[in-house]
């Protein structure tokens, strides 16, 4: 089921902001994080204790949008942090108390503090905080970087595999490197990365999409379903949606996923349009899905004429998925001069294998077969190690 931003206006700035919960109260603390969750915000760190004075420039380099302080703990150490984080930080500083003390209140807000909280706090109460404080927010905060390697994977004709190859090397990929890595399903809008990896998804890649305008980092992750392996994953939508996919909302969402992914993973199934001129562009390399058939490699001939014939375009490899030697009678010579590229990657065609994934939701990269075998080695490779892994020497008395 697709699930929107857009119906409950009043919660619109809870989902977007990044939000830091201070305080030793275990109580107090687990029932902001509550009235928080009723009010569809999500806390995006808890600290169980006061952070020091000297500590709180490593606390702020996550640049928060709102702090949360409980002050009965310690009302005087509470008060130096609130003064000390609005001398430094352009963050909401919101504090909670059991008191209500009207003293208290004129100290904390000549320490900078925006809103002062009487617990138990009430969920509409936070909601129109936190809307408050969405409305502060800076809107030129400086944006970090996108370094991440971009990695896209498309065919020049459906039912070549696609999607079974990108998720399972993106799930080899998150092992292999040991390094933070996200899956994007942008086969709209019938997409089916979350069927091949076994998982159940409440956001989507529509989402997405259609909240481009405000999308960031805070946002992103909230729409990324995480697999057992580590892999984050944003899926297709789970039911048929009409969506006007522009090539700035792609643009936008693959620079925010290249912020804060090592590596980015584009499943862009088999439709080529503009949105695939944008991937090619940005792409550190595209692997191109075909398998021995004439209208397979046809259509892949066409596809590398269009978008990769000139020179300083992306790296493109061939992989020949489902495959068996001397398919059709076409030898690997002729395929070669079809395509007009080197043969990278020959997966083999292993259908008991594929099937058992697809019958027990168990990615192929779980398991060891000839196709994962393969697929790790393309993993290995993309992320600049060896194809296959050195087997440690036995060493023994003889």
């Amino acid at each position: 089921m697709i699930s929107t931003f857009t119906q409950n206006p009043d919660a619109l700035g809870a989902h977007v902001l990044s939000i830091a919960l201070i305080g030793p109260g275990g109580t107090s603390r687990s029932a902001m994080t509550s009235a928080l969750a009723e009010s569809q915000a999500n806390v995006t760190r808890e600290f169980p204790s006061y952070p020091g004075l000297d500590d709180l420039p490593q606390m702020l380099n996550a640049e928060y949008d709102v702090i949360i302080i409980e002050l009965d703990s310690n009302p005087e150490h509470a008060l130096e942090l609130v003064e000390n984080i609005c001398g430094s930080s352009s963050a909401t500083v919101m504090v909670h108390s059991a008191q209500s003390d009207a003293e208290l209140l004129v100290r904390c807000m000549r320490a900078g503090a925006r809103e002062f909280l009487n617990a138990p706090v009430i969920p509409s109460t936070i909601a129109e905080a936190l809307v408050r404080a969405s409305v502060r927010r800076p809107l030129g905060r400086p944006g970090k970087r996108a370094t991440g390697k971009l990695v896209v994977f498309t065919s020049a004709k459906g039912g070549s595999g696609v999607t079974t190859v990108a998720s399972n090397f993106a799930l080899t990929l998150a092992r292999e490197s040991g390094q933070s890595t996200v899956l994007i399903d942008l086969d709209l809008p019938l997409g089916n990365v979350a069927i091949d990896l076994g998982i159940t998804t409440q956001f989507s890649t529509a989402n997405a999409i259609e909240s481009s305008d405000r999308l960031d980092s805070n946002l992103l992750a909230t729409l990324l379903t995480k697999h057992r392996s580590g892999l984050s994953v944003l899926a297709a939508p789970d039911r048929y949606t009409s969506i006007d996919v522009s090539d700035q909302a792609v643009e936008k969402l693959l620079n925010i996923a290249r912020q804060d992914f090592d590596y980015v993973v584009v499943d862009a199934g088999s439709t080529v349009g503009s949105m695939c001129k944008t991937l090619f562009r940005s792409a550190n390399i595209v692997y191109l899905v075909t398998q021995v058939s004439i209208s397979g490699l046809r259509n892949s001939n066409r596809i590398i004429a269009e978008f990769f014939s000139s020179p300083g375009g992306p790296e493109i490899e061939i992989v020949l998925n489902r495959f068996l030697p001397r398919s059709l009678g076409i030898d690997e010579e002729n395929i070669t001069k079809a395509l007009t590229r080197p043969i990278h990657w020959k997966i083999p065609s292993d259908y008991i294998a594929a099937r058992r994934a697809q019958n027990t939701a168990t990615p192929l990269a779980m398991e060891d077969s000839p196709i994962s075998q393969v697929i790790r080695q393309m993993a290995r490779t993309a992320c600049g190690l060896p194809a296959t892994a050195d087997k440690k020497k036995k060493f023994g008395l003889f």
